[in-house]
C-alpha cells in the first residue's frame, strides 16, 4: 500500500467503522453542527448514506489506517511464528499426532455401548431366568447387566464432569474485548486510537455536517424525484392524420343520401292508388 492511496478497509475492521459512525450519529444532539438531524434527514437515512460512501469517508482518514494496520500486522507476524515453532499449528502437519477427537469419541462411545451391553444381558438373563430349570448360566448374564448398567452411570457422570471443566476452562481463557484492546501493545494501542478520530473527525462528521446541508439530500432520500412516476417519452410521435386536402390528389369522393321512405298514399305521378 501506498501512502497516498487509500487503503481499502478491511473486514474485520468495518464493524468498528460501523460503532464509530453509530455513536457519532447518536450524540449528534450534542453538536451544534450536527442539531439539524431528524428535520429533513433521520439518523437511520444519515446512516445508510455513510456505509454507501464508506470508502469515500475511510479515505479521509487513509495515512491512520494504513499505519494501524501495519503495526496489527507486526504484531501478529512473530505470535504466528512462535505458534508455528511450537508444534500449535494445524494437527495436518503432523503426522505423528493422535487425532485431538479420540477423548470426545470415548467420551460419546462408552455411555452408548455400555448401555447396550446393559440392556441385552439384563433382557436375556431375566427371560432365561423364567425358564424351567432356568439354566445355570442366567444369574452370571444379569449380573452382568447390572454391571454394564453401572458403568454406563460411571461414563454418563465422567462425560457430564468433562463437559464442566471443559466450558471452565474456555470460560476462563475467553477475554472480552475491551480486555483483548487493553492488552495490545502501546504502539498498536496507539495507531488504533489515531485511526479512530481521524475517521471520525476528517471523514465521518465532515461527511454528517455535508449531507445536512444539501438541500436535495432529504427530498432524494425520502421520496422519489416528481418526474419519476411520469410516463417517459419513447422518442416516437402519433402519426398525422390529414385531411385530404393536405395530402397527395385523391380521386372524387362518393356521396351518399339517405333513401326517400314515403307512404303509399304519398307516391308519385306514376303509382295510383288502388
Amino acid at each position: 500500500m501506498q501512502m497516498n492511496s487509500a487503503p481499502h478497509l478491511l473486514a474485520e475492521d468495518r464493524p468498528e467503522y460501523e460503532r464509530i459512525l453509530g455513536d457519532a450519529l447518536r450524540h449528534a444532539h450534542e453538536r451544534p453542527d450536527l442539531a439539524t438531524v431528524g428535520e429533513r434527514l433521520n439518523p437511520e437515512q444519515l446512516r445508510t448514506m455513510a456505509l454507501n460512501a464508506t470508502a469515500l469517508i475511510t479515505a479521509a482518514a487513509a495515512t491512520e489506517y494504513e499505519h494501524y494496520v501495519k503495526a496489527r500486522a507486526e504484531l501478529r507476524g512473530p505470535a504466528a511464528d512462535s505458534a508455528q515453532g511450537s508444534g500449535l499449528g494445524s494437527d495436518a502437519d503432523d503426522p505423528d499426532r493422535p487425532g485431538a477427537g479420540i477423548g470426545a469419541v470415548v467420551t460419546v462411545l462408552a455411555p452408548m455401548l455400555a448401555g447396550t451391553a446393559a440392556l441385552i444381558f439384563l433382557l436375556v438373563g431375566y427371560i432365561l431366568k423364567i425358564l424351567s430349570p432356568p439354566p445355570s448360566f442366567a444369574d452370571t448374564m444379569v449380573t452382568a447387566g447390572w454391571f454394564f448398567a453401572a458403568v454406563t452411570a460411571a461414563a454418563i457422570l465422567a462425560a457430564a464432569v468433562g463437559l464442566l471443566i471443559t466450558a471452565v476452562r474456555n470460560g476462563s481463557t475467553s477475554l472480552p474485548a475491551e480486555d483483548i484492546e487493553d492488552e495490545l501493545p502501546e504502539e498498536v494501542a496507539r495507531a488504533r486510537e489515531a485511526w479512530r478520530h481521524a475517521l471520525l473527525e476528517r471523514g465521518i462528521l465532515p461527511f454528517l455536517r455535508d449531507a445536512l446541508a444539501d438541500p436535495t439530500a432529504g427530498a432524494a432520500s425520502r421520496t422519489p424525484h416528481p418526474s419519476a412516476n411520469r410516463i417517459p417519452k419513447i422518442g416516437y410521435s402519433s402519426p398525422d392524420f390529414s385531411g385530404p386536402d393536405e395530402g397527395p390528389a385523391a380521386g372524387p369522393r362518393p356521396s351518399f343520401t339517405s333513401p326517400d321512405f314515403t307512404s303509399p298514399d304519398f307516391g308519385g305521378p306514376e303509382h295510383t292508388p288502388e
